[in-house]
């Protein structure tokens, strides 16, 4: 169904699979399995680091340097891109230490982020960016699995966290394009403006 706005604008409508699997509450079973698979998935690889002396103990930044050093080593056979390289090299090398910090806990919140379905969304949005820093890298591994259900949680932030914290939450933060205000009555069915309840 199209509608014209002015003349000038068109709105096309999702077709009913993509409407029901990112924005209908029903299809939540499905999101969840996916956000428990990536969120333990992450937490996991964050509880080793966060528990590894060479990534937030006494030798902080060592494992990323090494990591670092072989993404450099991967630089001549064109694996990495050059942007990448020299970011490696001039920014996250002399700052190893901090960066380990950062990758380990980050790591961490985006597991226990996506467990319980906190800010589903945004979770996912940084969960994606690891992904994508590791195969900019040249570290293929499960990154790329990862990175598309990480793109999928993001499509579905909506209702992918209904089973979760989300449920409650979202109501209550609103969204920027359509912040809440109690003192006007539009018609709608709750204050956060894009839930729509069927039956």
């Amino acid at each position: 169904m199209k509608r014209i706005f002015n003349g000038k604008a068109v709105m096309i409508d999702d077709n009913p699979i993509a409407s029901w699997l990112f924005s209908n509450s029903a299809s939540a079973p499905i999101w969840l399995i996916f956000r428990m698979y990536l969120g333990v998935t992450w937490l996991n690889a964050g509880i080793s680091k966060v528990t590894n002396e060479r990534w937030v103990g006494a030798e902080a930044g060592t494992a990323l340097t090494g990591f670092i050093r072989a993404t450099l080593e991967k630089a001549s056979t064109g694996e990495v891109p050059s942007w990448y390289v020299l970011f490696s090299e001039k920014v996250v090398l002399p700052n190893a230490a901090f960066f380990s910090f950062i990758v380990a806990w980050g790591e961490v919140f985006v597991g226990v982020g996506l467990i319980i379905g906190m800010l589903t969304g945004i979770a996912a949005f940084f969960g994606a960016f690891m992904n994508m820093s590791f195969l900019l890298a040249g570290t293929v591994s499960i990154n790329p699995f990862m990175f598309i259900i990480s793109i999928l949680l993001m499509l579905g932030w909506k209702v992918a966290g209904h089973y979760g914290v989300d449920q409650y939450l979202l109501p209550k933060l609103g969204t920027p394009w359509a912040p809440m205000n109690p003192n006007v009555d539009d018609g709608r069915l709750d204050s956060l403006k894009y839930f729509h309840y069927v039956d």
